[in-house]
C-alpha cells in the first residue's frame, strides 16, 4: 500500500501545491474530488477568509482536503487555531521550522507535513513529529531553497537520509515526471504549476497566460538575501536585479517590494508591476485546462511511461 495514500485517506498520491492567490476552495475541492490531496492556502488569506474557504470547501467535497500554512505569516496562531476549531484533519507547513507547531498540530488529531529544500531540516521533521515530508527542488515557484537543490539530486538524498512518507515537489507537472520522482524515491508528487494554470484557480487569467505563454529560461530565482523566490522574469523582477546589481540594502529592497506584489501579479493580473511566482515547469504548460482532465492526464501517462519502461532490457 502506497503509504501517501494510507497516511491522507486518498486515491492517487497527488498533492496539489498550497499556492498563494491559486488555491482557494475551488481548486482543493477539484483535486480532492479528482482522487488526490487538495491544499487551501493559507499564505494569501486573512483569517476570516480562510474559514469561508474551508466551509466552502466542505461544502463541495467529501474527500480529504487540508490547508498549507507559511509559518512566517504573522498570525500564525489564529490561523493555526481557526485550523483546530474548524476540525481540519490535514495541515502542510512550510516556510519555517516545524518545532514549533508540529506538537500543537498532532495534539488535535491532525496529520501532519511539513515542506523542505535540505537533509538539515528533513532531520529536524522526524524531531518534530511530522508525518510525511515534502521535499521540494530548486525548480519549484514561489519561495524556494537557498541551497538550490534540484528536485533529481534532492529527493534520493532525503529518502537515503530519512525513512518517513516523501513526496517530491519541483518541477512536476507530468506523469513522467510523477514516475521519475517514484524511481527516486518518493511515494507521492505536489504539484503546483500545473494546477496553477487549470480552470479552478483563483489566479488572474492574465496570469494563467503568461504561464501558457512562458518558454524555457523564463523563470529565475532571485531576492536570495531576503527569501529566494522563482518568478517570471517581467518589468517588476527587473527592477529588482537591477537594484541587487546596484548593491541595494536589504532594507532598500524590502521598499521596493512594498506590499501585496505576489497579489498584484497573480491574483489582480498586472503583469508588469506584479511578482509573477511559478516554477520552472511553466515552459512545459501549454494550456488552461480542469483539474479532472489534468488528473486524468498525469495518471495516463504515469502508467503508460510504467507500462513502457517494464519493457526494457538491455
Amino acid at each position: 500500500m502506497n503509504r501517501i495514500c494510507s497516511l491522507f485517506n486518498i486515491k492517487y498520491p497527488i498533492v496539489q501545491g498550497g499556492m498563494v492567490w491559486c488555491s482557494g476552495w475551488k481548486l482543493a475541492s477539484a483535486v480532492s474530488n479528482a482522487g488526490g490531496l487538495g491544499l487551501i492556502g493559507a499564505g494569501s488569506m486573512h483569517p476570516e477568509v480562510l474559514v469561508e474557504h474551508i466551509r466552502q470547501c466542505r461544502e463541495a467535497t467529501q474527500n480529504p482536503f487540508g490547508v498549507n500554512v507559511p509559518l512566517m505569516k504573522p498570525d500564525i496562531e489564529r490561523i493555526m487555531n481557526i485550523i483546530a476549531d474548524e476540525g481540519i484533519k490535514i495541515v502542510f507547513t512550510s516556510a519555517g521550522s516545524p518545532v514549533k507547531w508540529t506538537s500543537f498540530l498532532k495534539e488535535k488529531g491532525i496529520t501532519v507535513a511539513h515542506v523542505v529544500a535540505n537533509t538539515k531540516f528533513a532531520r529536524k521533521c522526524v524531531e518534530a513529529g511530522v508525518d510525511a515530508i515534502v521535499a521540494e527542488g530548486f525548480e519549484a515557484g514561489g519561495h524556494n531553497g537557498r541551497e538550490e537543490t534540484t528536485t533529481m539530486v534532492l529527493i534520493p538524498h532525503i529518502h537515503k537520509t530519512v525513512d518517513l512518507p516523501l513526496i517530491a515537489a519541483g518541477g512536476i507537472g507530468s506523469g513522467r515526471a510523477m514516475l521519475a520522482a517514484f524511481a527516486l524515491g518518493a511515494e507521492g508528487v505536489q504539484i503546483g504549476s500545473r494546477f496553477a494554470v487549470t480552470v479552478e484557480s483563483s489566479a488572474h487569467l492574465q496570469f494563467k497566460q503568461s504561464i501558457v505563454n512562458a518558454q524555457e529560461g523564463d523563470t529565475m530565482l532571485t531576492l536570495k538575501r531576503l527569501a529566494p523566490v522563482r518568478m517570471l522574469k517581467n518589468k517588476f523582477f527587473m527592477q529588482v536585479n537591477e537594484a541587487l546589481g546596484k548593491g541595494a540594502s536589504d532594507e532598500e529592497l524590502k521598499q521596493l517590494l512594498g506590499k501585496g506584489r505576489s497579489k498584484l501579479g497573480i491574483f489582480e493580473g498586472n503583469l508588469d508591476e506584479g511578482e509573477l511566482e511559478i516554477g520552472q515547469v511553466s515552459a512545459m504548460l501549454n494550456d488552461i485546462k480542469p483539474v479532472s482532465a489534468v488528473m486524468n492526464e498525469i495518471l495516463s501517462e504515469f502508467f503508460e511511461i510504467k507500462r513502457k519502461l517494464g519493457d526494457i532490457d538491455f
